[in-house]
């Protein structure tokens, strides 16, 4: 799996990407890049790819957006939903914490919560029909505690921390923590679920 966030990476942008890569079999793809590129990747690396949407996605790079329009949602989005990919059970949620008056992709600790337990049927539904809930859950912003930071535009979601309780999914993937110090911790163990900073990409083999 490559996963990809918050950054352009010109070695990725580029006609030369399966050099890089190697042989990928999905691209997950955490926020706050432009559609553009996600498309270049997926298209590229000719394989399957889903997304969410970061804080940063109502500005210039996706697109401007009318506050008052209603939103469109893009094919590959899947914020709220599960999907069944190469027989991983993958489900999203998108935005940050909610720290300015931008009403889009921004959300309270609460508002998250509520999102939360809106996809808990769906992880209930797998347990039942495969035998477990959730084997990827893709994100943006962190869990609380874990890879956040100190300021409040970088704070994570509580209910991150009872979804991987809950329903224990093997790797929860986020971004919007830029990583600048090779000595910052990008990957911790909760539990079940082994947490990765993907920005701006990590090749998995699961």
């Amino acid at each position: 799996i490559l996963a990809i966030s918050d950054k352009i990476v010109p070695t990725l942008y580029s006609p030369n990407i399966r050099s890089y890569v190697g042989k990928v079999d999905l691209v997950l793809s955490c926020g706050d890049l432009p559609l553009y590129y996600v498309d270049f990747v997926a298209s590229m690396l000719e394989t399957p790819c889903y997304l969410v949407q970061g804080n940063h996605a109502s500005g210039v790079e996706f697109e401007q957006v009318d506050e008052l329009a209603p939103r469109r949602t893009h094919p590959m989005d899947i914020d709220g939903r599960v999907v069944c990919e190469k027989d991983l059970l993958i489900a999203g949620l998108e935005g940050s914490i909610r720290y300015n008056k931008n009403p889009r992709f921004q959300y309270t600790q609460n508002e998250m919560w509520l999102k939360v337990w809106a996809l808990s049927p769906s992880l209930l539904f797998n347990r039942l029909r495969h035998g477990r809930c959730l084997d990827i859950l893709v994100a943006h912003n962190p869990p609380a505690g874990i890879h956040d930071g100190p300021d409040r535009a970088h704070e994570g979601f509580n209910s991150f921390l009872w979804l991987m309780r809950a329903f224990r999914p093997r790797y929860l993937l986020h971004g919007h923590k830029h990583v600048y110090r090779r000595d910052e911790v990008t990957e911790t163990q909760y539990r079940e679920t082994t947490v990765i900073n993907v920005y701006p990409w990590r090749v998995l083999e699961l």
